[in-house]
């Protein structure tokens, strides 16, 4: 929720000026479609996980994934793009966060917080949603294919040269930090954890949830 927030300042804030009335219009418009898609994203992947997907349960971080995963969907087109389809394209993004998600599992990819599923796979489809969407006759600056416009191959061009910038520096970086065995910690701690291998105090909490709900517990009843 902070970084929806901040969401705010980075979308709308991207339009530079609200000093008349054409740019105020334009930062109105990136707030409604930076609110909707996040909304319909983070709701979708909610259900999925909670009616669809095993194991079919109240999903909170993933519902707060599914709302990272509408805002960065929706950030390419954001001013661009009408507020229905600022509703689809959060809605797709959920999908394709999901399904991100699920592939890696599939794959054995290690990616505990989802990060590539939700910058990465809903980075790309922000990137060519705005090459379906946005009509060039409402005047604000869309083109999509769905209008007859010709914006969609600009778009997947610029998607293949982001990851290949993207994952050329990627491999530099760590096919040497793999090589040289740093990238990937030991199963030992892995086990036991970072905290109790190489920080002090070995616990992030003095003492466990149950402990001091019993202490709490406890100090009440001494004063009754």
């Amino acid at each position: 929720f902070f970084l929806w927030f901040g969401w705010y300042g980075f979308n709308p804030g991207s339009t530079g000026a609200m000093h008349d009335r054409a740019t105020a219009n334009t930062a109105g418009l990136v707030a409604v479609n930076t609110t909707l898609s996040p909304c319909v994203s983070g709701l979708l992947v909610f259900l999925l996980r909670a009616k669809v997907v095993s194991p079919k349960l109240l999903d909170v971080g993933g519902f707060c994934n599914g709302i990272l995963a509408g805002l960065v969907a929706i950030t390419a087109g954001c001013a661009n793009v009408e507020p229905w389809e600022s509703i689809i394209i959060g809605l797709v993004g959920g999908l394709v966060y999901q399904g991100a998600s699920m592939l890696l599992k599939r794959l054995k990819v290690d990616d505990v917080v989802d990060a590539f599923p939700v910058h990465g796979a809903c980075g790309i489809w922000g990137i060519v949603a705005l090459g379906l969407f946005g009509n060039p006759d409402e005047g604000m600056g869309g083109n999509g294919v769905f209008y007859g416009g010709d914006q969609l191959g600009t778009q997947l061009f610029a998607g293949f040269l982001i990851i290949l910038w993207a994952g050329g520096l990627s491999v530099l970086i760590f096919l040497p930090l793999r090589k040289l065995g740093m990238l990937r910690m030991g199963d030992e701690f892995q086990e036991k954890g970072a905290d109790a291998m190489e920080h002090s105090p070995a616990k992030a909490y003095s003492e466990s949830p149950n402990a001091a709900t019993a202490k709490k517990t406890s100090s009440q009843q001494a004063e009754v």
